[in-house]
Formats: structure tokens, C-alpha cells, sequence
């Protein structure tokens, strides 16, 4: 007798987990630091995103299936008594469960509410609310959000299935009882211990550029260096930037020795004590390379929901600055130059929201009365609703502007520039049917600046015209 056909639609589906086993990886993330409670604190943070292992829970692992992204998972200090804690990728970076709905442009008062809101919804046996109902304190905000804070440098090398189902089962066997400690069982430390799980012996420490304390830059450049001995393993380089808004920018990343030698409040001090010393400190900067490691080199720029793209090129960024400032000198004259600032100035004012779909919106007082204008805050929500058309414009500026003014590769993809240039015509275009009501529309295309950028030419234009 001969087998029965298998059915197409059932055939689908096995091709497609075929190809997400196929692709499963480990990405070292180096996560830049930001505040300045002292010189260790310029290490950073470092995670791994695991594609191919997601969690229904932080606590537990499992495979994951079609159409998921895997999780992030950390060591943290003093988040409910916990080692590691698993995070779905899109709600570690950005606070909310899709990528559409991730904010144009967020101030302090709107990652809190996003971190919270989330807390509220995913996390509460992890962080649940005090006694008042008000979010708790603790480092639990460290779980969402991180883009937020600052930009993240991702270091990917290929895995197996085997292997990540080794590590499920390890992982979902361990105690999972905090034993933190700055000097021996960091956030380095678990990440090297990850890797090294799929790759042994590749990470360790180093006794003199951190004098024996795991960072998340020494263990970061050690991977590059595996992949220069490795080739043949697949590995990849990307930039996860910085969510544009008025949050402080991070700063870059360092070892121990190269932290502290670039803290004047500390190295000024000790070289009028011991010039001997701090001579020292210098030579160990030098003689280790400290300073020469560069975790945005060949990057891919993360583009949420869609795969990594090279940066966009220094000469196209410049001419897309030109057309932006033309187009909105067209468009509104009065609006000033800067719409960034005259943006976080309104949003200073506003509050934070969510619509039916849970994605983020702007919530303002109309000049006059008690009424209120809600207007969308993420590429999925912005054109929606009621809300005039020019403040729609005004964060699609504020956020372009922010984004083109970042050198690559820590600015803006080339798709999501596509992407939110033709939702601004589409404001602008809802800002002229307004004022001129009785002009029959006539057909229009979305489209990018008229120069010819150096880059490849956008989705459905011309090489011409892109």
C-alpha cells in the first residue's frame, strides 16, 4: 500500500519548524551602561537572547514554537530571591508585547508607565504590587524596558536544537536561588556560563585589564575573537539603539581598569597620591588594548519585528536630514527648527496611556476646557483616532529628526525610515485636505527624498529613486 499524501497546509508547517530549528542562536548581549553611581557601573550589563528557547513564565523554559522569538535571560540582584529570570525579546527591550507598538519617542514618565504596565499584566507573581496598590520598588525594571535605558550591542553564534534542549533542561533543573555577587557572580558571569555552555572554554575573565571581575565587554570581545578563529560558525554583529526620546543617552561601555582610568573623580586623586600607581593603571590600559575594541564595527541595525539591516549610509542620512527640514519648512513654518524639542516639551505635559489594543498613547489637555486629545504614540496607533493631524506630524518629526541626526550604525533602519517617512506624508497630506476642503485629492504615492542616496534603492522604487 502506499503512504497517504501528506497534506500541504501539514507540510507547511513542518518546513516552517524545521527552519526556526534551523536558525536557533545565542546572542550575547553588551548592553551599555548608564548613570553615574561610580566607576564599575561603566561596565554596563550583559544578557544573552536565546531564539529557539522561549518561557510561558520567567522561571520556566521550554522550546519555542512557530512565530515565537525566544526570550532574554539575565542574572539579576534582588528581583524576588531569583538567579535568572527569562523575558520574551520585544517586552526586555521595550516594555510592550509587539513590536508596532513600540513609542516614536518616550520621556521618563512613559517607560515607567510602559514598565509598569506590564509588570501589571506579565509580572506580578515576579513583582506584585504593595500593599497600596503602587508599583514596588526594587530592580524588577530591569526585566522590561531596557532599550529604554540604552543602546545594546548583540553578539549572535549559531546553536543546535541539541543543544538548546540541554540547556532547557538544565536550566529548568537548577535551584534558581539568588547568589549574586559583584565580583564573582555578576551578569558577566552567567552570560560567560551561557556560551561557554554551547561553546566551552571560549569566555573567561581577565585577572589584569578587570582585575579578575567578569565584564561584559571582556567576555564580548573574547566571542569576536572565537568567530576570527571559527569562521565557519555562523556569528553576527548588530546595534539594538536606543529608543529616541528625552531618557539620558548610555554611554559606552568599559572594562574595570579602562572605567576607572576614564573617571577623573577617581584617577586624578590617585595619580597626585601615587603617580607610580596610576602610571600603572595606564600601561595596563595600553598593553591590554582596552581602548581598541569597537561592539558597533560591521553591526546590522536591529529592526524590531523584522530582520537586521545594515545601517544606512553617512551620505544618505545627511541628504534625508535636508528633506525632512525642507519638507516641514513646507509644510508649517512656524513650527521652528527643532521639533525634537518642541515635542518633549509638549509631551512634558502630557500624560501616558493605553488604547484598546494596549499600545501606548499620548494623552494632552486641550487649550481650552477640560477636554482631552489622545493621540497615538507607536507606528501602529499614530494615525488613528480623532487627534488633530499636526500632532501626529510633530512626533513623527520629533522621532526622524532624533533618529537621522545618530551616525549609523546607532541610528535608524532603512525600513523603518520607509516606513515612517510615508506616515508622515500621510499626516501632512491629512493637514492639507483639512485647510483646503474643497480640492478634489488627487492620487499620490508615498515616497522617499528625490536625491539618489549611495544605498539600496527602497522596496518597489526605482535605482533612481529611492
Amino acid at each position: 500500500m502506499s503512504p497517504r499524501p501528506i497534506p500541504v497546509v501539514l507540510l507547511a508547517l513542518c518546513l516552517l519548524a524545521a527552519a526556526i530549528q534551523a536558525h536557533a542562536s545565542a546572542t550575547l548581549l553588551l548592553e551599555e551602561p548608564y548613570g553615574h553611581m561610580g566607576f564599575f557601573t561603566g561596565t554596563g550589563h550583559a544578557a544573552v537572547y536565546l531564539s529557539n528557547i522561549c518561557a510561558d513564565d520567567p522561571l520556566v523554559l521550554r522550546p519555542c514554537n512557530a512565530g515565537e522569538t525566544g526570550v532574554v535571560i539575565s542574572r539579576y540582584d534582588h528581583v524576588a530571591g531569583y538567579d535568572w529570570l527569562a523575558i520574551p525579546l520585544i517586552p526586555y527591550l521595550y516594555a510592550v508585547d509587539r513590536p508596532e507598538d513600540v513609542p516614536l519617542f518616550a520621556d521618563a514618565k512613559m517607560t515607567l508607565f510602559l514598565r509598569d504596565s506590564y509588570r501589571r499584566k506579565h509580572l506580578e507573581s515576579i513583582a506584585p504590587d504593595n500593599a497600596d496598590g503602587t508599583a514596588p520598588g526594587g530592580n524588577w525594571y530591569q526585566l522590561v524596558g531596557s532599550s529604554y535605558d540604552r543602546t545594546i550591542y548583540g553578539f549572535e553564534i549559531e546553536t543546535t536544537p541539541a543543544q538548546d534542549a540541554a540547556l532547557i533542561r538544565k536550566l529548568n533543573a537548577s535551584a534558581n536561588r539568588s547568589r549574586f555577587h559583584l565580583a564573582s557572580r555578576n551578569c558577566a558571569d552567567f552570560a560567560k556560563d551561557i556560551v561557554n555552555f554551547y561553546y566551552p572554554k571560549t569566555l573567561r575573565r581577565s585577572v589584569i585589564a578587570d582585575v579578575g571581575i567578569t565584564t561584559p565587554k571582556q567576555i564580548s570581545k573574547l566571542l569576536v575573537r572565537f568567530h576570527e578563529r571559527h569562521p565557519g560558525i555562523g556569528f553576527s554583529r548588530l546595534v539594538i539603539a536606543q529608543v529616541p526620546g528625552s531618557m539620558p543617552r548610555s554611554t559606552n561601555p568599559k572594562g574595570v581598569v579602562e572605567s576607572f582610568l576614564k573617571s577623573k573623580k577617581y584617577i586624578v586623586p590617585s595619580a597626585i597620591a601615587s603617580p607610580i600607581f596610576a602610571g600603572c593603571v595606564v600601561a595596563v590600559y595600553i598593553g591590554t588594548g582596552a581602548g581598541r575594541f569597537q561592539p558597533d564595527r560591521d553591526a546590522l541595525v536591529f529592526n524590531p519585528g523584522a530582520d537586521p539591516e545594515p545601517p544606512l549610509a553617512a551620505k544618505d542620512r545627511k541628504i534625508y536630514q535636508r528633506e525632512l527640514k525642507q519638507m516641514l519648512a513646507e509644510s508649517d513654518p512656524a513650527a521652528g527648527k527643532s521639533p525634537t524639542k518642541a515635542w518633549e516639551r509638549l509631551q512634558s505635559k502630557a500624560k501616558t496611556g493605553l488604547d484598546e489594543q494596549d499600545a501606548p498613547v499620548v494623552i494632552l489637555k486641550a487649550q481650552a476646557g477640560d477636554e482631552q486629545i489622545q493621540i497615538g504614540a507607536s507606528p501602529g496607533n499614530v494615525l488613528n483616532g480623532a487627534a488633530p493631524p499636526e500632532l501626529a506630524q510633530q512626533i513623527l518629526a520629533a522621532h526622524l529628526q532624533f533618529e537621522l541626526r545618530h551616525a549609523p550604525p546607532n541610528g535608524i533602519s532603512q525600513a523603518e525610515l520607509i516606513r515612517d517617512w510615508q506616515l508622515l506624508e500621510q499626516t501632512m497630506r491629512r493637514q492639507v485636505a483639512l485647510r483646503e476642503p474643497a480640492i478634489q485629492p488627487v492620487e499620490e504615492q508615498d515616497s522617499l527624498p528625490d536625491q539618489t542616496p549611495t544605498g539600496e534603492a527602497a522596496p518597489g522604487e526605482s535605482a533612481s529613486r529611492r
